[in-house]
């Protein structure tokens, strides 16, 4: 590409730094293996953030800051897309309002249809701003199978016109070494995870009652959304760690008798791919995006069956382990972020 006019994609990447779980995790690691890719494409890369120190090399970090998120998206980021030229925008669930470049957005899932998942105020944002994002943009990236499907039926897209991008794994989360397991086992009891932002749809009281039942401990890492549920989880025993770093969330699965996923409804479940890359056996509900990554190396039960799942998972810990390290190798953000490149082009040639 050398003396070629790279073109300009400009990822908004107002996520980062904020504790977003899955959200973060995906632009994050988006920023970390896109480069090379957008390079070899004829792409310059810029990331829009109040965070600029959080974006790596190779990507131009631009600030922005706004008072409300509603007039970040309605004037300063259009504002900034004119100001830089952007040949096209990649946002999360929205586009910028007058957009003067075309987009591509990702939209993890669609919870927020669901009208027990979600408070009032936040079902109607997003029912507001999303499906005309999703029917405007240049191309629509999810990352499962589940939410392309919920994006045809509901939304009537052409399945052409969403691509699915699932998410990779980071390199901090792998198995533990002998000397992590002894050191796990001499400073800590027995535990069961559970991971993700406290709040209903989570359904963590259900990964508390099964770990009760099967004498464990449960420790729950996310940060909370819903006071009321959270206190609730405490009064029951559970062990709230709060958002932690990467690090030391893989210290957490590598030291775990085994995940515990009770979601009720999931665009992807990174937690179960987080933790069959570390070796920590899954036991999982049948939501169809939890299966959709777990596969067959986990232990999927219906939430009243979750403590026999349990003990399920600790008694066939090693072969559960092994089979969920087999499919972890399944996801790469390499894969994602070569994916991803070729549905900026795909919208930057219509």
């Amino acid at each position: 590409m050398a003396g070629a006019l790279l073109r300009l994609v400009v990822v908004d990447a107002d996520v980062l730094g904020r504790q977003r779980t899955g959200d973060e995790t995906y632009v994050r690691n988006l920023l970390r293996t896109l480069p090379g890719h957008a390079a070899d494409a004829g792409l310059r890369l810029a990331a829009v953030t109040r965070r600029p120190d959080l974006v790596p090399g190779g990507i131009d970090a631009i600030e922005l800051r706004a008072r409300s998120q509603e007039l970040r998206m309605a004037w300063a980021l259009p504002r900034l897309l004119r100001r830089l030229g952007a040949d096209l925008v990649h946002t999360q669930y929205a586009t910028p309002l007058r957009c003067p470049c075309p987009a591509v957005v990702t939209i993890h899932d669609l919870s927020f249809e669901d009208s027990s998942l979600m408070p009032a105020r936040d079902r109607l944002v997003f029912r507001t701003v999303v499906p005309p994002a999703a029917r405007a943009a240049a191309r629509v990236l999810t990352v499962s199978e589940r939410t392309k499907r919920d994006l045809v039926e509901r939304y009537g897209l052409a399945p052409s016109h969403v691509l699915v991008t699932p998410n990779g794994v980071d390199p901090a989360f792998a198995p533990a070494d002998e000397r992590d397991n002894a050191r796990n086992h001499l400073l800590q009891a027995p535990y069961a995870l559970a991971v993700g932002a406290i709040q209903e749809r989570k359904n963590q009281r259900a990964a508390l009652a099964a770990a009760r039942e099967v004498g464990l401990e449960l420790v729950v890492v996310g940060p909370t959304k819903d006071a009321a549920v959270a206190a609730e989880l405490q009064t029951g025993g559970a062990r709230l760690a709060g958002y932690v770093s990467d690090e030391r969330l893989a210290e957490l699965y590598r030291g775990a008798a085994c995940l515990v996923q009770t979601s009720r409804h999931e665009g992807f479940g990174l937690p179960v791919l987080e933790a069959m890359a570390s070796g920590t056996p899954v036991v999982t509900v049948p939501d169809p995006a939890l299966v959709e990554v777990a596969g067959d190396a986990a232990v999927v039960v219906e939430e009243g069956d979750l403590a026999a799942g349990i003990r399920r998972a600790i008694a066939e810990r090693g072969a559960l382990a092994a089979a969920g390290l087999e499919r972890a190798r399944r996801f790469s953000w390499e894969e994602t972020a070569r994916a991803t490149v070729r549905a900026y082009v795909e919208a930057l040639d219509r």
